[in-house]
């Protein structure tokens, strides 16, 4: 690693609704990341739409930064449980550009969403990470215990319903 390497210095926040740039920067680390750079960013988002959703408390967008960069960062949703009187943290996306990977970048961000949890009252957070997603599976084992559960994704309007 050259001596600028090792001296970058990396920087976690959570995205207000002014933070569109920062958004869009973090969408186009995540179109990279996971191979779908029109999935994340193809349709660009309107200015309302985007302060509308990072005004929102249980939206969470958080990046890390160097030099003024967006370098990688997450989403995650605040879930109100309905059988309890408690709050989960779903964490939905989490990506780093590849010459930022293993510095830090991916805990960082994760522990400022801790913070962010710990402040609305989350008592947990909660992330899946595909099985052939080595290095994703390595970082989460490091915060918690694996849970095997499976993953299913259906229509939300089904035209087949009540038919079976």
């Amino acid at each position: 690693m050259d001596p600028v390497e090792m001296s970058l210095k990396y920087t976690f926040r959570r995205l207000g609704p002014d933070d569109a740039d920062s958004l869009a920067a973090l969408m186009r680390v995540f179109g990279a990341a996971f191979g779908e750079p029109a999935t994340y960013g193809q349709k660009p988002l309107s200015a309302a739409y985007v302060r509308q959703q990072l005004g929102k408390e249980h939206v969470i967008a958080v990046v890390g930064e160097t030099q003024g960069e967006v370098v990688g960062g997450l989403v995650a949703y605040v879930l109100d449980k309905l059988e309890d009187e408690r709050r989960e943290v779903y964490l939905y996306d989490l990506a780093v550009a590849e010459a930022h990977r293993r510095r830090g970048v991916a805990r960082g961000v994760i522990r400022e969403l801790q913070r962010i949890a710990a402040g609305l009252g989350a008592s947990v957070i909660f992330v899946q990470a595909d099985i052939e997603d080595g290095p994703a599976i390595a970082l989460y084992e490091t915060l918690g215990p694996r849970i095997t559960a499976y993953h299913f994704e259906f229509d939300a309007a089904d035209d087949q319903a009540g038919s079976g």
